[in-house]
């Protein structure tokens, strides 16, 4: 597997430091169980903010800052794993196996979508989406991040091709219209904030059947 396309310094910093939501942060894990090269990024931002950390003079803690840290955490059996016959080995990277999955849904001629259950504090939804070979989606951009991985087959559109183990950010100054590879399909995760604005006359036209 040849991997082109990583996520930002930026989100890898963030990434290794825990500043993402949980919504954003599964889909650079899911990158990450594909990608080596950013494994090892994130490992040296984590060896840099353990030596900050370990230069930082010691603070003391304020009464009840352990009861608030747990109670930030929240209940420990909230994630449950997701059952055998609905996660196969070669469609689902490792990091989607603590979330439950809705069913497939049609959202479009070729194109179907799939709810992941992610709680965010950012607005960001999560799901999958799986498009048969050759589909062509309508021009569109966004009023926030979309973060994708693609887990198998690949997309295309002006800023490259995207296969397996890539990883594509982008945000609201992006307007693309992917299409998908002719022989394989395509199968990847998103995190989207805000929603999907389609360009053009018939797209407006469109508009009212996006429900993603």
């Amino acid at each position: 597997m040849t991997i082109n396309h990583h996520p930002s310094d930026a989100t890898l910093a963030a990434y290794a430091s825990g500043a993402l939501d949980q919504a954003r942060g599964l889909v650079v894990a899911t990158h990450l169980s594909l990608c080596a090269q950013c494994r090892d990024a994130v490992h040296g931002f984590e060896q840099v903010g353990g030596a900050m950390l370990g230069d930082a003079e010691p603070v003391a803690m304020s009464s009840g800052a352990l009861q608030r840290a747990m109670a930030a955490l929240g209940p420990l059996d909230v994630v449950q794993p997701v059952p055998a016959d609905t996660n196969s080995a070669y469609e689902f990277p490792e990091p989607l196996s603590r979330y439950a999955l809705g069913p497939w849904r049609w959202i479009g001629r070729g194109v179907q979508w799939r709810a992941v259950d992610v709680a965010s504090d950012d607005g960001v939804r999560v799901f999958m989406l799986k498009a048969k070979p050759g589909v062509k989606l309508p021009r569109h951009r966004h009023t926030g991040t979309e973060w994708t991985c693609v887990f198998e087959g690949a997309f295309s559109h002006h800023l490259g091709r995207y296969g397996a183990g890539d990883f594509d950010e982008a945000d609201e100054t992006v307007e693309h219209d992917p299409a998908v590879d002719n022989e394989f399909g395509c199968v990847c995760l998103v995190a989207l904030q805000g929603h999907i604005e389609l360009q053009g006359f018939f797209g407006r036209l469109l508009q009212p059947l996006i429900r993603i």
